[in-house]
Protein backbone atom coordinates (compact mmCIF):
# COMPACT_ATOMS: atom_id res chain seq x y z
CA UNK A 1 0.00 0.00 0.00
CA UNK A 2 3.00 2.37 0.80
CA UNK A 3 4.85 1.77 -2.65
CA UNK A 4 0.80 2.50 -4.55
CA UNK A 5 0.54 5.54 -2.28
CA UNK A 6 4.23 6.96 -3.40
CA UNK A 7 3.43 5.71 -7.30
CA UNK A 8 0.44 8.01 -6.74
CA UNK A 9 2.42 11.25 -6.16
CA UNK A 10 3.79 13.48 -8.55
CA UNK A 11 7.75 13.39 -7.73
CA UNK A 12 9.77 16.36 -7.30
CA UNK A 13 11.91 17.65 -9.99
CA UNK A 14 14.87 17.15 -8.36
CA UNK A 15 14.29 13.89 -7.40
CA UNK A 16 13.05 12.73 -11.06
CA UNK A 17 15.16 10.39 -12.79
CA UNK A 18 18.00 11.90 -14.98
CA UNK A 19 16.56 10.52 -18.56
CA UNK A 20 18.76 10.88 -21.96
CA UNK A 21 19.14 13.02 -24.71
CA UNK A 22 18.56 10.56 -27.13
CA UNK A 23 14.76 9.37 -28.16
CA UNK A 24 13.43 5.46 -27.54
CA UNK A 25 12.11 5.88 -30.79
CA UNK A 26 13.84 7.37 -33.52
CA UNK A 27 11.69 6.22 -36.66
CA UNK A 28 8.52 3.73 -37.16
CA UNK A 29 5.50 3.31 -39.06
CA UNK A 30 1.84 2.90 -37.67
CA UNK A 31 1.06 -1.01 -37.74
CA UNK A 32 -2.33 -0.43 -39.48
CA UNK A 33 -2.12 3.03 -41.13
CA UNK A 34 1.61 2.31 -42.67
CA UNK A 35 2.16 6.08 -42.13
CA UNK A 36 5.21 7.57 -40.04
CA UNK A 37 4.26 7.96 -36.23
CA UNK A 38 6.27 10.99 -35.92
CA UNK A 39 5.28 12.54 -39.42
CA UNK A 40 5.18 14.82 -41.27
CA UNK A 41 1.82 15.03 -41.29
CA UNK A 42 -0.52 16.15 -44.51
CA UNK A 43 -1.10 20.19 -44.50
CA UNK A 44 -4.38 21.27 -42.19
CA UNK A 45 -3.72 18.02 -39.69
CA UNK A 46 -3.92 18.84 -36.36
CA UNK A 47 -2.72 16.92 -33.34
CA UNK A 48 -3.46 16.57 -29.34
CA UNK A 49 -2.72 14.18 -26.75
CA UNK A 50 -5.16 12.16 -24.51
CA UNK A 51 -4.48 10.33 -21.15
CA UNK A 52 -7.21 8.20 -19.81
CA UNK A 53 -5.46 4.69 -18.20
CA UNK A 54 -3.04 2.43 -19.62
CA UNK A 55 -2.15 3.74 -23.25
CA UNK A 56 -2.45 0.34 -24.88
CA UNK A 57 -6.49 0.29 -24.78
CA UNK A 58 -6.87 3.89 -25.17
CA UNK A 59 -4.84 3.80 -28.10
CA UNK A 60 -7.37 1.26 -30.02
CA UNK A 61 -10.07 3.70 -29.12
CA UNK A 62 -9.19 6.45 -31.22
CA UNK A 63 -7.47 4.44 -34.19
CA UNK A 64 -11.10 2.36 -34.36
CA UNK A 65 -12.57 6.08 -35.11
CA UNK A 66 -12.35 5.50 -38.57
CA UNK A 67 -10.49 7.72 -41.58
CA UNK A 68 -10.39 10.98 -40.16
CA UNK A 69 -7.22 9.61 -38.12
CA UNK A 70 -4.55 10.05 -39.51
CA UNK A 71 -2.21 8.17 -37.62
CA UNK A 72 -2.04 7.20 -33.40
CA UNK A 73 1.13 6.62 -31.28
CA UNK A 74 1.58 6.28 -27.96
CA UNK A 75 4.32 7.86 -25.52
CA UNK A 76 5.20 10.03 -22.24
CA UNK A 77 4.29 13.55 -21.44
CA UNK A 78 3.26 15.88 -18.40
CA UNK A 79 6.61 14.66 -16.04
CA UNK A 80 10.39 15.44 -15.78
CA UNK A 81 12.74 12.89 -17.45
CA UNK A 82 13.28 13.06 -20.65
CA UNK A 83 13.23 10.81 -22.79
CA UNK A 84 12.07 8.01 -20.30
CA UNK A 85 11.99 4.49 -21.01
CA UNK A 86 8.79 2.33 -19.83
CA UNK A 87 10.38 0.63 -16.85
CA UNK A 88 11.46 4.58 -15.88
CA UNK A 89 7.73 5.48 -15.85
CA UNK A 90 6.57 2.25 -14.11
CA UNK A 91 8.96 3.54 -11.42
CA UNK A 92 6.80 6.78 -10.40
CA UNK A 93 9.91 8.65 -10.89
CA UNK A 94 9.21 10.37 -14.03
CA UNK A 95 6.30 12.15 -13.35
CA UNK A 96 4.86 11.27 -16.81
CA UNK A 97 1.26 10.19 -18.35
CA UNK A 98 0.67 7.43 -20.46
CA UNK A 99 -0.39 9.24 -23.11
CA UNK A 100 -2.17 8.79 -26.85
CA UNK A 101 -1.15 11.16 -29.93
CA UNK A 102 -3.87 11.79 -32.23
CA UNK A 103 -3.36 13.34 -35.68
CA UNK A 104 -6.49 14.18 -37.47
CA UNK A 105 -8.15 15.86 -39.94
CA UNK A 106 -10.52 18.34 -38.54
CA UNK A 107 -12.65 18.80 -42.09
CA UNK A 108 -13.38 14.97 -41.81
CA UNK A 109 -13.83 14.51 -37.84
CA UNK A 110 -14.45 16.56 -35.19
CA UNK A 111 -12.56 17.68 -32.11
CA UNK A 112 -15.84 16.66 -30.66
CA UNK A 113 -15.93 13.24 -31.16
CA UNK A 114 -12.54 12.49 -30.03
CA UNK A 115 -13.45 14.48 -26.60
CA UNK A 116 -16.11 12.05 -26.56
CA UNK A 117 -14.25 9.27 -26.91
CA UNK A 118 -12.06 10.34 -24.41
CA UNK A 119 -14.61 11.28 -21.99
CA UNK A 120 -16.94 7.85 -22.49
CA UNK A 121 -13.86 5.60 -22.37
CA UNK A 122 -12.76 5.55 -19.32
CA UNK A 123 -13.53 7.23 -15.29
CA UNK A 124 -11.91 11.04 -15.39
CA UNK A 125 -12.60 11.31 -11.77
CA UNK A 126 -10.72 8.62 -10.26
CA UNK A 127 -7.58 10.84 -9.35
CA UNK A 128 -3.80 9.05 -9.90
CA UNK A 129 -5.77 6.01 -11.00
CA UNK A 130 -7.55 3.78 -13.83
CA UNK A 131 -9.39 1.57 -12.20
CA UNK A 132 -6.63 -1.61 -10.68
CA UNK A 133 -3.83 0.63 -12.65
CA UNK A 134 -2.41 2.76 -9.95
CA UNK A 135 -0.15 5.55 -10.15
CA UNK A 136 0.90 9.01 -11.94
CA UNK A 137 1.16 7.55 -15.33
CA UNK A 138 -2.77 6.37 -15.10
CA UNK A 139 -3.85 10.18 -14.73
CA UNK A 140 -6.69 11.72 -16.76
CA UNK A 141 -5.24 14.12 -19.19
CA UNK A 142 -6.17 16.17 -22.17
CA UNK A 143 -2.93 17.97 -23.56
CA UNK A 144 -4.02 20.78 -26.71
CA UNK A 145 -2.34 22.28 -29.31
CA UNK A 146 -4.51 25.12 -29.72
CA UNK A 147 -6.22 27.55 -28.29
CA UNK A 148 -9.82 26.33 -29.53
CA UNK A 149 -8.74 22.67 -28.35
CA UNK A 150 -8.14 24.50 -24.97
CA UNK A 151 -11.74 25.78 -25.01
CA UNK A 152 -13.86 23.27 -26.57
CA UNK A 153 -12.02 20.51 -24.03
CA UNK A 154 -12.61 22.90 -21.00
CA UNK A 155 -16.46 22.94 -22.15
CA UNK A 156 -17.14 19.65 -22.06
CA UNK A 157 -15.67 18.94 -19.11
CA UNK A 158 -17.90 21.76 -17.72
CA UNK A 159 -20.80 20.00 -19.24
CA UNK A 160 -19.98 16.48 -18.46
CA UNK A 161 -19.06 16.76 -14.45
CA UNK A 162 -22.75 17.79 -13.52
CA UNK A 163 -23.74 14.35 -15.28
CA UNK A 164 -21.55 12.18 -13.77
CA UNK A 165 -21.82 13.60 -9.94
CA UNK A 166 -25.96 12.78 -10.69
CA UNK A 167 -24.92 9.37 -11.10
CA UNK A 168 -23.00 9.64 -7.90
CA UNK A 169 -19.30 10.30 -9.04
CA UNK A 170 -16.94 12.53 -7.91
CA UNK A 171 -15.50 15.62 -9.51
CA UNK A 172 -13.59 15.02 -12.82
CA UNK A 173 -9.36 15.26 -12.22
CA UNK A 174 -8.71 15.69 -15.88
CA UNK A 175 -5.74 18.06 -16.44
CA UNK A 176 -6.27 20.11 -19.18
CA UNK A 177 -3.41 21.90 -20.88
CA UNK A 178 -1.60 23.31 -23.61
CA UNK A 179 0.75 20.00 -24.85
CA UNK A 180 3.99 19.29 -22.97
CA UNK A 181 7.03 17.64 -24.75
CA UNK A 182 5.12 14.20 -25.28
CA UNK A 183 8.12 10.98 -25.86
CA UNK A 184 7.42 8.56 -28.07
CA UNK A 185 7.30 4.64 -26.12
CA UNK A 186 9.30 2.01 -27.70
CA UNK A 187 7.93 -0.11 -30.38
CA UNK A 188 6.50 -2.62 -28.62
CA UNK A 189 4.09 -0.76 -27.59
CA UNK A 190 2.71 1.13 -30.44
CA UNK A 191 -0.21 -0.01 -31.61
CA UNK A 192 -0.17 -2.94 -29.29
CA UNK A 193 -3.43 -4.26 -29.28
CA UNK A 194 -3.05 -4.56 -33.01
CA UNK A 195 -0.60 -6.63 -32.58
CA UNK A 196 -1.79 -8.69 -29.72
CA UNK A 197 -5.47 -8.46 -30.34
CA UNK A 198 -5.96 -10.68 -26.62
CA UNK A 199 -3.75 -8.44 -24.91
CA UNK A 200 -4.35 -6.83 -21.47
CA UNK A 201 -6.90 -3.26 -21.88
CA UNK A 202 -8.05 -1.86 -18.62
CA UNK A 203 -10.51 0.63 -19.51
CA UNK A 204 -13.60 0.51 -18.12
CA UNK A 205 -15.99 3.73 -18.64
CA UNK A 206 -18.71 5.07 -16.69
CA UNK A 207 -21.34 4.45 -18.73
CA UNK A 208 -23.03 8.01 -18.69
CA UNK A 209 -22.94 9.42 -21.87
CA UNK A 210 -20.89 12.41 -22.77
CA UNK A 211 -23.49 15.86 -24.40
CA UNK A 212 -20.74 16.31 -26.87
CA UNK A 213 -21.51 16.42 -30.77
CA UNK A 214 -21.81 13.62 -33.24
CA UNK A 215 -18.53 13.69 -34.65
CA UNK A 216 -17.88 13.30 -37.63
CA UNK A 217 -18.39 16.54 -40.05
CA UNK A 218 -19.25 17.00 -43.59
Amino acid sequence: MFFAKKKSEMPKPESALPGRTKPILVGGEHYLFSRPLHGPYPEGTETVFFGLGCFWGAERKFWQLGSGIWVTAVGYLGGYTPNPTYQELCSGRTGHNEGVLVAYDPARISFLLLLKTFWESHDPTQGMRQGNDIGTQYRSGIYVTTDAQLKTAEATRAAYEPLLKARGYGAITTEIMQAPPFYFAEEYHQQYLAKVPHGYCGLGGTGVTCPAGTGVEA
